[in-house]
This record gives structure tokens, sequence and C-alpha cells, in this order.
């Protein structure tokens, strides 16, 4: 048989290089496959393959061996089976440097497969697409991990891809030392256990879900680089940008039409301000400026540039430098507006030519595209690392279902509207949150402060300060709704907030005071309503 041991193995040009006498290619994503086929074959290599990989190397005009001519099987069972064979295996995993491995190679006439390439079939893009659970299940791939983790395992002696961005990389290796250097190959074995990993992440996470398993004994997560990062919060911290994949919009699967790089603060402010922002327009334009993860400004208006005006005369101070979010494609008079102020970040689900002009103006200013909204309401877990492990709990998608009118006098029209969309802000305040609205605009915001009647009267000063610098008659908090992302524990918030001359309240209830709170809301004349929902950020 063409092709036994001692045909592969580490000789090549020089040493620690394994030469490419033989490859076994079989991808599910066939991006750049011919060209990379063509460029091993031109020096000398034998390519074996599989099903529609061959044929489209054939198409090409190449010489295609099949697997089943190595195995001396037949692919069976629709496919499940055919590279799962000790003649596949055995010529990846046979150390080169053992002279037993090498001599049952002989004794069996087994290939060395010198390079895999192998793609995944797109389990995770089928379970994306919302295919049948026997879609899915078709999808998980069973011989290709094998075969990755046997030559990446083998990396002593064996090339692996596991992507088609490899083959650039093997190639070059291949032209300048007649072969793959051992330390590509060492790193692209830690890059295939973690595609495997990866892979096996999202098909667990899948089955759980579908087992109706909340807190499986073991749950994996993996993700894919979108870039390195300059550093993280602060220079000294090593940092990069991973995705999982999902399909949900937002900042990782946002376009960057221009501006600096990203960094790793731009990143999570950025996810937040969008985030926030999908919940708080419905078919009104919305605007948010966002400052180190938390709202600075947040309103509603009839075009998106009245939005922005509103939310950035909440708190001009700390919207300097922040991030923007819209829930609107932006045009000429919102880029205008946004470009006036320095800004950040800016992050819209889509722009005309015009405003794209206006942007282009500020050539530092990042402008990032989503081509849609998130859904606020949409499942999904949020993953936190602790100190040896890790938390996960479902997403916060749930906003407003109840409000109970717990005082004397019930909000009017106006404040309910207000109160609404206070909740909507405060939910993406850093607790303890409290935020005046006016108007379906923010006008004063209070973060994460340890005391909730701290937060009360930092919001209510940062209005004051606004009307000041904006030469208004009276603090605007004056006839404000107010929300509580949590309860009120004594009467004293509700003294601060009247103090401030807010009307109507919205907090979750069910603290052990709430007669003592409610008693000082008739006391004050505030109407105030119960939600029985928390919304804490911590």
């Amino acid at each position: 048989m063409n092709g036994m041991a001692g045909e592969g193995g580490d000789a090549g040009a020089q040493e620690g290089v394994v030469a490419v006498r033989r490859a076994l290619i079989s991808v599910s994503d066939k991006t750049g496959v011919v060209a990379f086929a063509q460029a091993l074959a031109a020096r000398g290599a034998e390519i074996v393959s599989t099903g529609g990989t061959a044929a489209a190397l054939r198409e090409a005009g190449l010489a295609v061996r099949e697997v089943a001519d190595v195995t001396g099987s037949p692919e069976m069972m629709n496919g499940r089976v055919k590279t799962l064979h000790p003649r596949i295996h055995g010529g990846l995993l046979a150390r080169r440097d053992d002279a037993a491995h090498m001599a049952a190679l002989a004794e069996h006439a087994i290939p060395a497969i010198d390079l895999l390439a192998v793609s995944l079939y797109p389990f995770e893009a089928t379970v994306a697409r919302g295919a049948s659970p026997e879609d899915c299940v078709e999808n998980i791939d069973i011989g290709g991990p094998a075969m990755l983790r046997a030559a990446a395992k083998n990396f002593a002696g064996v090339a692996v891809a596991s992507d088609p961005e490899d083959y650039a990389a093997i190639l070059a290796d291949i032209a300048a030392v007649g072969g793959v250097g051992v330390g590509l190959r060492r790193r692209l074995a830690a890059q295939t256990f973690a595609r495997v990993a990866a892979y096996d992440a999202a098909v667990s996470a899948w089955m759980a879900e579908q087992a109706g398993l909340e807190t499986p004994r073991w749950r994996a997560a993996a993700g894919r680089l979108r870039q390195p990062l300059r550093y993280g919060e602060n220079p000294h911290q090593r940092a990069a940008f991973y995705v999982d994949g999902a399909a949900r919009p937002g900042v990782a699967a946002a376009r960057q039409v221009q501006g600096k790089e990203m960094s790793y603060n731009n990143i999570a402010d950025t996810d937040a301000a969008f985030e926030a922002v999908a919940e708080l327009g419905g078919d009104r334009p919305a605007c948010i400026v966002v400052k180190h993860a938390n709202p600075c400004g947040a309103a509603l208006g009839d075009t998106l540039a009245e939005a922005y005006g509103r939310a950035f005369d909440c708190d001009r101070v700390s919207a300097f430098g922040g991030v923007v979010a819209v829930n609107r494609p932006l045009d000429t008079a919102a880029a205008e507006a946004i470009t006036g102020v320095f800004t950040e970040v800016v992050i819209a689900p889509g722009a005309d030519a015009a405003a794209l002009a206006v942007f282009s103006q500020k050539a530092n200013l990042r402008l990032l595209l989503t081509e849609a909204m998130p859904d606020p309401a949409e499942d999904g877990l949020a993953w936190r690392q602790v100190s040896g492990g890790w938390l996960a709990q479902s997403r916060d998608a749930r906003l407003l279902e109840e409000m109970k009118v717990v005082t004397a006098r019930a909000p009017s029209v106006a404040e309910l509207a207000d109160l609404r969309f206070a909740w909507a802000v405060a939910k993406h305040v850093k607790s303890n949150a409290v935020v005046y609205a006016k108007g379906q605009a923010t006008v004063g915001v209070g973060a994460g402060q340890m005391s909730r009647v701290d937060s009360a009267r930092i919001a209510a000063r940062k209005a004051a300060d606004m009307a000041a610098a904006l030469d208004l008659p009276e603090t605007p908090t004056k006839g404000a709704a107010v929300a509580s992302d949590a309860f009120f524990p004594f009467a004293d918030g509700l003294e601060a907030l009247a103090e401030a001359g807010a009307t109507a309240v919205i907090q979750p209830g069910g603290a052990m005071r709430d007669a003592e709170v409610i008693a000082a809301a008739d006391r004050l004349g505030l109407a105030m309503v119960f939600t029985g929902l928390r919304h804490f950020r911590h």
C-alpha cells in the first residue's frame, strides 16, 4: 500500500519540522480548503479526504484518496461512521520517536498522517437558526473531535488545523522551512483542544436545556477570540475580547464602522448602554448615555436628536467622554448633535449615508452598527467570576408585570408614564439605584451607593447642579417620578424624594416597614406603586 509508516514523521528541512507527506482533510467549512489542498499537493503531499470535501477537491482537479480506501471499510449510517477506525487514528496517534509505534504502523500497513485539517459540523449555527432537535442532534460531530484530539495530542509528529484561519500559517511555515515547525504545531494543538472544548460546551448547554436541567452538575462555557485588547480595566492588566457565537444583536456582533480600537472599558460600557436602550423606546426614538457602566442620562423624543439632547441635559458633566446608544438608525440631525460633544462610542442599529458622513469628521469616535436591536425579554445565562469559581444566573429579562397602587393618591396618567420610564432605566443602574424622571427623560440618577437615601440625595443634587448650569427656573426634580430598584427600608428615603420635589414613586415593596413607608408617602402627598419585582444590579 502506498504511504506506509516511515513516510510521515519528523523528516524535514530542519530539526523539529514535520514534512507534510500525507494530509487528511475533512471539513464542514470549505472556506479556502481548495487552495490549501492545492498548495499541499504542489509540494508532493497525498490528500486523503471524505464525502463532500473529497468531491469539492476532485472538482478542482486534485487527486484525492478516499478515507474508505485507507480503512478498507465503507462509510456507513449516513456518514456517522467513516473515520472512527484504527487505520485513521493509528496514523494520527503513532509516536514517530517510538520504535514500537512505528513497527505497529508497518505491521498493520497503517499510513502515517502528517497533517489533519478538520472543521466540525456546524452545530452552533444549526442551533442558532432554530433548527429542529433532530437536525441539531445530526449536527453533533463525533469523528471530527476524536481526530482533532488525536492529532493535537500527538503534536510532536502531526500538525492540526481546526479552523480555515490556520491554513495561511501552516503554508507559510512549509514555504519557509519545508514543513510545519514545532512551535506552530504546539500552538495549533492548544487552539484545537480549546475549539473542541468550546464545541462540547455548546452541545452540553443545548442538551441541558433540552432536558430541562437548570443547574446541571457540570457547566461549561467558551468563546472565540474577537480581538486582543491593549489592556484591561487598567493599563497593567492583560485583556482580550471573546465572543460566544450567540446571535443576540449587540457589541459582540456589531460592525465597527470607524474609530480607534475598542478598549475593555469601551466594550463593557457599550454593552451596558445598548442593552439598556433596548428597553426604553418601544415605538419611540430613545437614547441613553452611559459612563462607567451607569446611565447618566436617558430620554425618549420625537426624533433621535431630541432624545439625545434630553438625555445629555440630565448630566452634561458625566456625559462628556461617555457612550451613546440609540434604538433607531442614525440620521443627520442625530449625528450632528452627538458629534458636537466629545463621545467615546456610539452604537446604533444602523445609520444613513449622510449620518456616516457626519461621523467621518470625527475619526477617533468609535461607531458601531448592529443591524438590529436585542430582545430585552430573551432568556440566557449571565456569568461572573469569583475567586475559585463562577456564578451563573439567568438574564434579568423581566421588567414590569404589575403596578399596585398602595397610597391614598393614585398616580396621574403622566406620572404613570414617567414611572414606567424611570423603572426601565433604574433596572440598568448599579445598586442602590434611584432615578428621577420627568416627561420620559431622566433628570437625576443616583447610582452605586451603600445607602438608598444617599442615592436619592445625590441624584437630586446632580439635578439641581444641572438646573443651575442650564439657568432653569427650578430644579427638574420638581414634579418628577422616581424609581428605586429595591424597596425603601425606612421612611427617610421617601422624605428625601419629597424634599427634592418628587410627586410619584415606583418601588418593589416587600420591606418589613412597608406600612411605615406607605404612611410617609401619604403624609407627604406622594403617589406610590409597588411592582413586587426587584432589579438589583451589582
